[in-house]
């Protein structure tokens, strides 16, 4: 039994930690190299960034809508600006209060939905105001928007005349059909009003006119549609939807062909934009889409690290992060995980070494298809999967409420190799949440991988403090006679940080566990 407290390893492990000069930190591992061209790139483990998980926004949105069936139970304020500072702003608590059509409350119901949500509580107001008003609207995935707008669609449909009405624009195919699948469901005990869909695929004959009143499709075919096919007459389009406009600006075309089916239509259109973020570029193009706009905006929650415990370990190479890795994989487990790399191949390499280890781990990866995506994605969060390997950009958005543990085995950088704060942020951010305690471990494998903890450190400064722990076995146990050296301490100290734990529960839990019972300082 070990008869050192835990407080007086901590002290030795410390002051070992600030001698990190005669650590072995080999400076080849990580390092910027300008090309010819003078570019900067980046090379981490010695895979290029060209490596690197490309932001796909619209695979992305689509992921969201796939493994979301219920509404985010979002904490964002709401911020409104009216287009007419003077008027009443009103929002609603209730669908009964917005006078709905008796099929479509019905409609809403059997959808599931209560209550408006957040933004539904200040954009439907907006958006089945008369006279109709414009309405440029952020909103994160899971927040009720496209319902909200497929609401005002429908209000919007006299189902007695048999022509487009209201035409939805978005960024892709897959897209299209999800937004066309929520028109298809609030629509159900409305069967008068017809959806059509101008997507590639749906060939018409050339000369014939749409008889649906709802119309939904990319730009490109909306366009043809419009100006070649002449199967939709623009001037008689009473709404017009842009979903997705953040996804729109970053697809090559689709801004373009936005703006000139807008064009095309009457000036009393009642124009809707949609966005999940509002960039300076999102916002340009929303002005030029939208004329003399109501704005709703969410303001930025700001994420708090007071409950998160953060950690770094020092290492030579990338396999020796992986052996680090394995000796806390029993620690993480007990709760669950995430595990960030920065490029698939590194996350790919990764998740198949833990798994020959006999470390059960899921992959979330860029290569895989949107539903295999989902189905990761369901599965960790229903639990069946208690650690998941993934890049930055494939989990963005995807939010699991159980994680306690974020491994950056990889530190977060952007494109020229700098600290990327608000990933790390973003990153760590998943854990601690709702007041729950939560952990989070820096894996350091070179002088510049140092650096960049330390800037981090510096920017977060007056959210949290680091704390150093040295590679190295801190008490003599049973187990450090296994293949893998230890690096961290044992399993319990993970347990104390992540749960309210005493020393007497800690009694019964190194029962439980078959751990060698030990004093735990606070």
């Amino acid at each position: 039994m070990a008869t050192d407290s835990w407080a007086l390893a901590v002290d030795e492990q410390e002051a070992a930690a600030e001698s990190l000069g005669s650590l072995q930190i080999k400076e080849n591992e990580e390092k910027v190299k300008t090309e010819a061209n003078g570019t900067a790139k980046t090379e981490v483990d010695g895979e290029k960034v060209d490596d690197e998980e490309k932001e796909d926004r619209a695979a992305q949105s689509l992921l969201n809508k796939l493994i979301r069936s219920n509404l985010v139970n979002t904490t964002n304020q709401v911020e409104v600006l009216q287009r007419d500072p003077n008027s009443p702003l009103y929002s609603v608590k209730s669908f009964e209060e917005l006078r709905l059509k008796p099929q479509l409350l019905q409609g809403v119901y059997a959808m599931g939905f209560n209550r408006p949500s957040k933004i539904q509580e200040n954009a439907l107001p907006m958006m089945l105001a008369e006279p109709p008003q414009n309405l440029i609207a952020q909103s994160q995935s899971g927040t009720g928007k496209t319902a909200a707008f497929v609401l005002a669609m429908l209000s919007r449909v006299d189902p007695a005349n048999k022509w487009p009405q209201c035409l939805c624009v978005s960024p892709t195919y897959e897209l299209a059909l999800q937004t066309g699948k929520v028109i298809e469901q609030m629509g159900k005990f409305y069967p008068e009003v017809k959806l059509e869909y101008a997507i590639r695929g749906n060939k018409l004959e050339r000369g014939m006119k749409i008889q649906e009143q709802i119309v939904i499709g990319t730009p490109g075919t909306v366009l043809d549609w419009c100006l070649k096919l002449k199967f939709i007459d623009p001037k008689k389009i009473k709404v017009f939807v842009l979903d997705e406009a953040d996804v729109m600006i970053a697809t090559q075309g689709h801004q373009d062909q936005s703006i000139r089916i807008q064009r095309m239509l009457p000036k009393d259109c009642q124009m809707l934009l949609f966005s999940a973020t509002f960039e300076d570029s999102v916002w340009k193009f929303a002005q030029r889409i939208v004329p003399d706009p109501n704005v709703i905006k969410l303001k930025r929650e700001e994420e708090t690290l007071d409950t998160i415990k953060q950690y770094y370990v020092l290492c030579n190479n990338k396999e020796e992060k992986f052996l680090a890795l394995c000796n806390i994989y029993g620690a993480i487990t007990i709760a669950q995980a995430m595990i960030f790399c920065h490029t698939r191949k590194t996350a790919g390499w990764l998740a198949g070494e833990l798994s020959s280890e006999g470390h059960q781990v899921a992959l979330l990866s860029g290569e895989m298809m949107v539903e295999q995506r989902a189905a990761v994605i369901e599965r960790f969060r229903e639990g069946k999967e208690k650690v998941l390997v993934t890049t930055n950009v494939c989990a963005r958005g995807i939010d699991v409420e159980q994680v306690s543990v974020v491994i950056n085995f990889d530190l977060p950088v952007d494109k020229d190799g700098n600290p990327d704060n608000e990933t790390y942020l973003h990153r760590i951010g998943r854990t601690g949440r709702f007041g729950k305690r939560g952990l989070a471990i820096n894996m350091v494998d070179s002088k510049q991988s140092m650096n960049i903890l330390n800037r981090i450190q510096e920017h977060f400064s007056e959210f949290t403090q680091l704390l150093k722990y040295f590679p190295k076995p801190l008490y003599k146990t049973a187990d450090n006679n296994c293949s893998i050296k230890k690096y961290f301490p044992p399993l319990q100290f993970f347990v104390f940080q992540l749960f309210e734990i005493n020393n007497d529960t800690s009694i019964a839990l190194a029962i439980f566990f078959g751990w060698k019972v030990m004093c735990c300082h606070k």
